[in-house]
Protein backbone atom coordinates (compact mmCIF):
# COMPACT_ATOMS: atom_id res chain seq x y z
CA UNK A 1 0.00 0.00 0.00
CA UNK A 2 1.32 3.12 -1.02
CA UNK A 3 0.78 6.76 1.19
CA UNK A 4 -0.28 9.81 -0.54
CA UNK A 5 0.11 13.10 1.24
CA UNK A 6 -2.80 15.61 0.89
CA UNK A 7 -3.10 19.50 1.69
CA UNK A 8 -6.58 20.79 3.30
CA UNK A 9 -7.35 23.61 5.42
CA UNK A 10 -6.72 22.41 9.29
CA UNK A 11 -10.49 23.02 9.61
CA UNK A 12 -11.78 21.10 7.05
CA UNK A 13 -9.46 17.98 8.42
CA UNK A 14 -10.50 18.33 11.45
CA UNK A 15 -14.47 18.19 10.25
CA UNK A 16 -13.47 15.02 8.04
CA UNK A 17 -12.12 13.29 11.36
CA UNK A 18 -15.48 14.18 13.25
CA UNK A 19 -17.44 12.52 10.73
CA UNK A 20 -15.18 9.65 9.54
CA UNK A 21 -15.10 9.65 13.83
CA UNK A 22 -18.91 9.43 14.28
CA UNK A 23 -19.06 6.43 11.47
CA UNK A 24 -16.50 4.40 13.38
CA UNK A 25 -14.06 4.91 11.02
CA UNK A 26 -10.52 6.80 10.91
CA UNK A 27 -9.81 9.31 8.32
CA UNK A 28 -7.49 7.19 6.31
CA UNK A 29 -10.35 3.87 6.23
CA UNK A 30 -13.27 6.67 4.77
CA UNK A 31 -10.63 7.85 2.28
CA UNK A 32 -9.55 4.56 0.86
CA UNK A 33 -13.51 4.15 0.81
CA UNK A 34 -14.17 7.54 -0.80
CA UNK A 35 -11.16 6.39 -3.61
CA UNK A 36 -12.33 3.24 -4.45
CA UNK A 37 -15.85 4.56 -5.30
CA UNK A 38 -14.28 7.56 -7.16
CA UNK A 39 -12.91 5.17 -9.51
CA UNK A 40 -15.47 2.90 -9.90
CA UNK A 41 -17.55 5.94 -10.56
CA UNK A 42 -15.63 7.12 -13.06
CA UNK A 43 -15.78 3.92 -15.14
CA UNK A 44 -19.12 3.36 -15.30
CA UNK A 45 -19.46 7.49 -16.21
CA UNK A 46 -17.27 6.75 -19.19
CA UNK A 47 -19.78 3.78 -19.78
CA UNK A 48 -23.41 6.05 -19.46
CA UNK A 49 -21.60 8.70 -21.63
CA UNK A 50 -20.21 6.44 -24.54
CA UNK A 51 -23.57 4.52 -24.59
CA UNK A 52 -25.42 8.23 -24.73
CA UNK A 53 -23.53 9.20 -27.10
CA UNK A 54 -24.24 6.24 -29.33
CA UNK A 55 -27.49 6.29 -28.76
CA UNK A 56 -27.64 10.08 -29.95
CA UNK A 57 -25.56 8.54 -33.08
CA UNK A 58 -28.50 6.14 -33.77
CA UNK A 59 -31.46 8.64 -33.39
CA UNK A 60 -29.71 11.36 -35.75
CA UNK A 61 -30.08 8.75 -38.63
CA UNK A 62 -26.69 8.19 -38.96
CA UNK A 63 -26.53 5.36 -41.69
CA UNK A 64 -23.67 3.63 -43.66
CA UNK A 65 -25.47 3.29 -46.67
CA UNK A 66 -24.75 -0.39 -47.20
CA UNK A 67 -23.53 -3.53 -45.51
CA UNK A 68 -19.92 -4.23 -44.14
CA UNK A 69 -18.29 -7.63 -45.47
CA UNK A 70 -16.81 -9.50 -42.31
CA UNK A 71 -13.37 -8.32 -44.05
CA UNK A 72 -14.20 -4.91 -44.02
CA UNK A 73 -15.66 -4.34 -40.59
CA UNK A 74 -12.19 -6.69 -39.68
CA UNK A 75 -9.97 -4.09 -41.33
CA UNK A 76 -7.42 -2.30 -39.09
Amino acid sequence: MRNVTLSAEDSLIDQARDVARSQNKTLNQAFREWLTDFTANSGSLRAREFLAAMEQIHRSGVRTGRTFTRDEMNER
